[in-house]
């Protein structure tokens, strides 16, 4: 979210008739749904931008037609002091401190939750922030607190479903050669999932269409000049906020592509968490369907490479 750090503010001062509960109720939503902040009874404050602006236009002539007065008004700070007060009424800290305390408590006991009812706490965790930042016109260090521990314990819960998840490495992630990659044998960890198959399928389709592949019972035992994937230590695998197969798609200059972008979103979020995907619920069905019915690794690759290509094709 930008900050504004704004002279010019929209103010929208409405009276409303008392005979229409329905419509005070439903403006009285929708300001609070836009963060406005309260001068007093029926005078409304935002930021002007980010097309604010139109959106108080719209309930103004909506509460005229309802029988009731509103005006907007533009207004601009007297000075430092002005500016700082009325930046002020918009403070989130206390409500970033909120889904802090949310996400700690869930920290300390999703050990004991099932997989489905630890999904969708998190999914109600991510959602209350995102529901802040939204209205959050003056972001601070509060907002990258709540974002990071959030974020922490996203990773940690994905992690508890798949034991031996990598974890996230440090550096930057250096560039490679197509050419040097050709012919290679590639490994990770066996009972691949979502970030794994997700990568095995980019390797086939954009790196090397004859690339083979082994499933380890434990990566340490990788073999010496194989090409490993998604495991502590392997060449390739999570860096900083990065998943194994967004970090392929950088090394290899594969992130401008904007299709593949909208399958790293899918692939990221299946696999550590973040922004909900509203594509995502429905691979992750169709990917355990494939897991039951397949008897190794080496079948559900070929079904999934399936899945991929299509989501693929769907995106453009």
């Amino acid at each position: 979210m930008r900050a504004f750090g704004t002279d010019k503010w929209l103010v929208i001062v409405l009276s409303l008739p008392t005979s229409n509960a329905t419509l005070r109720t439903r403006i009285w939503r929708a300001l609070k749904g836009l963060g406005c902040a309260v001068l007093r009874d029926g005078v409304y404050l935002l930021p002007a931008g980010r097309g604010l602006r139109q959106a108080l236009k719209m309930y103004v002539e909506e509460v005229r037609q309802g029988g009731g007065s509103a005006f907007l008004l533009n207004v601009s700070s007297a000075g430092g002091e002005e500016r700082a007060e009325f930046q002020g009424l918009f403070d989130r800290r206390a409500e970033y401190r909120g889904v802090v305390e949310k996400v700690d408590a869930f920290k300390a006991d999703f050990a004991a939750l099932d997989t489905v009812m630890g999904r969708r706490q998190l999914k109600a965790l991510r959602r209350d922030l995102e529901a802040i930042m939204a209205v959050d016109y003056f972001p601070g260090p509060t907002k990258e607190e709540a974002e990071d521990r959030l974020a922490e314990v996203e990773t940690l819960f994905f992690a508890s479903l798949s034991p031996g998840e990598p974890r996230m490495a440090s550096g930057e992630i250096a560039p490679r050669e197509r050419a040097a990659y050709l012919g290679r044998v590639w490994a990770t960890r066996q009972h691949v999932w979502v970030d794994r198959l997700a990568s095995a399928w980019l390797v086939r389709r954009f790196i090397d269409a004859d690339a083979r592949f082994v499933w380890l019972e434990n990566p340490e035992t990788c073999p010496a000049g194989v090409v490993g994937f998604d495991f502590d230590g392997a060449e390739f695998t999570h860096v900083g906020k990065h998943v194994t197969f967004e970090v392929l798609l950088v090394a290899f200059g594969l992130d401008k592509d904007p299709l593949l972008g909208r399958i790293a979103a899918v692939v990221h979020f299946l696999d550590a968490g973040g922004a909900s995907v509203a594509e995502a619920p429905g691979v992750e069905m169709v990917l355990s369907g494939l897991r039951r019915q397949c008897v190794d690794d080496d079948a559900l690759l070929a079904q999934a490479i399936g899945v991929f290509d299509s989501m693929y094709a769907a995106s453009e």
